[in-house]
């Protein structure tokens, strides 16, 4: 998936290359022959097979980090319309984005899972602003947190096992950082500790 996500990002510096205005593309998603991310502030997506690019958002208001629903129909995504940061899910293909947390606080999306819940990190419930993820159901907005102290990224595989960061991103990018703040891989499979992978 990774591959793929680091390829769709090069076609999409190669076209903007050859005849586009070059821009800044950041948090792609894939998802079939489409991609989603972002660009001057908006949501946008890209077509492999046709080479067509749309601007899905035009909202004053910043929007960021899109994941698709498992079918590629709906997109959750940041959006800054009302002040702080918070979650909004809208049609893939574009429309008006629904409101799906209230937290004002540090929130990231990392996607969505079979069952059609989001999983996304806060750290609304905190009292040391640590991270810890949680998944909403989209239609009844209720909320439950995982039962790990300290996660920040994740993503599940097939068998129900959660991989994940505890600490959000390090952000000085120092070479070999072995400090506290270092980004490692943790597996939970939902009934024991969590396992240091890295």
């Amino acid at each position: 998936m990774q591959i793929r996500l680091l390829s769709a990002l090069a076609l999409l510096f190669c076209v903007a290359a050859n005849g586009q205005q070059k821009g800044y593309y950041r948090y792609p998603a894939i998802h079939g022959n489409s991609i989603v991310f972002t660009a001057e502030g908006d949501l946008w997506t890209y077509d492999l097979s046709t080479g067509n690019s749309a601007r899905l958002t035009t909202h004053a208001g910043m929007e960021s980090a899109a994941r698709f629903s498992p079918d590629g129909q709906q997109l959750v995504f940041i959006g800054q319309y009302e002040g702080p940061s918070e979650l909004y899910t809208m049609p893939a293909a574009g429309g008006v984005p629904k409101r799906i947390t209230y937290d004002g606080s540090a929130i990231f999306p990392s996607g969505y899972l079979p069952n059609g819940k989001i999983l996304f990190r806060s750290n609304l419930y905190t009292q040391t602003q640590t991270p810890q993820l949680f998944t909403v159901d989209p239609a009844s907005l209720q909320r439950s947190p995982l039962p790990l102290w300290q996660a920040s990224y994740g993503v599940y595989d097939g068998d129900g096992n959660l991989y994940f960061t505890r600490f959000p991103n390090q952000g000085s990018k120092t070479k070999r950082y072995e400090g506290g703040l270092i980004e490692q891989v943790w597996k939970f499979d939902g009934k024991n500790e969590a396992v240091n992978l890295t």
